[in-house]
């Protein structure tokens, strides 16, 4: 593991990493922001993925989340959203391959060879983390859209590793909806039977209990309609009486400016649950 990167940020350190990925079969890059610390203090980690199009680089140069984590003693983890590597997969298109990795593990030729990032995401990325940094084994998840809809399928599929789980603008119901078929299809092939294992509401429905969530949505969202659909999630989570919070915003976008104007409150909400 090397670091490539490391600026000054809010009394703490914004660093980037590269490392040999066994999961993946490349050379990844993750992003950490360590806040102000004390000697011989472990901290808690908030995870975030981001979506699509996007790398390690987009959440720590345009959220300013750095400044939240920094107040509430909280280490920030990055991850890049696929492989990387000219050996590596990809399709023309933004919503396949390079920078979609929909944070699933593919099963069809020949994505199947790299695209591994549930694994890389739940297994071999906090193993990374907890050997190399001071942290605790409190972890939270978030993301945004295709991020989001990795946060909240690997939450509620691995509810013992996380406190809490958010969201900006999640693809909730991936089987149902274009980005998702598509990717499904190539990734996972034509048995829809296998795509619910990655598909928040089929796992809501097939949920016993439920982590603290809260998913944020703009109400001017191009994608709102077609490919986000957060009335599935609610409808899921009402039908089986789970809590959770969705807050719709008039007149915010997709953009990172939505994930700007309210990752502060996202940070207090996994800041009150991993240091319960």
């Amino acid at each position: 593991m090397e670091r490539i990167e490391r600026h000054a940020c809010f009394g703490g350190w914004q660093e980037v990493y590269q490392h040999t990925s066994k999961t993946l079969n490349c050379e990844m890059k993750f992003a950490i922001y360590l806040p102000p610390m004390e000697e011989e203090q472990k901290y808690p980690v908030l995870y975030w993925l981001s979506g699509l199009t996007c790398n390690e680089q987009n959440f720590i140069t345009k959220s300013g989340a750095q400044q939240f984590a920094a107040q509430h003693g909280i280490i920030l983890v990055v991850p890049d959203t696929s492989p990387r590597g000219e050996n590596v997969a990809d399709d023309s298109a933004y919503d396949l391959g390079k920078g979609a990795g929909f944070y699933l593990n593919a099963t069809q030729s020949p994505w199947n060879n790299h695209y591994n990032m549930y694994d890389y995401i739940v297994d071999e990325l906090p193993t990374l983390i907890e050997t190399h940094f001071p942290v605790t084994h409190q972890r939270a998840i978030s993301g945004h859209s295709m991020g989001g809809h990795g946060a909240l399928t690997i939450a509620l599929r691995n509810s013992a590793r996380y406190r809490s789980v958010s969201a900006f603008s999640p693809i909730v119901a991936p089987s149902v909806v274009p980005w998702g078929k598509k990717a499904f299809s190539a990734y996972l092939g034509d048995d829809t039977t296998q795509w619910q294992q990655y598909d928040t509401v089929e796992l809501v429905n097939q949920a016993e209990s439920m982590l603290p969530m809260r998913i944020d949505v703009g109400l001017d969202d191009p994608f709102y309609q077609e490919q986000l659909k957060p009335e599935l999630f609610a409808q899921a989570c009402d039908t089986k009486q789970f809590p959770y919070q969705l807050n719709l915003h008039q007149g915010y976008d997709h953009s990172y400016y939505f994930v700007a104007s309210f990752i502060g409150e996202h940070i207090a909400f996994h800041a009150k649950h991993l240091k319960t």
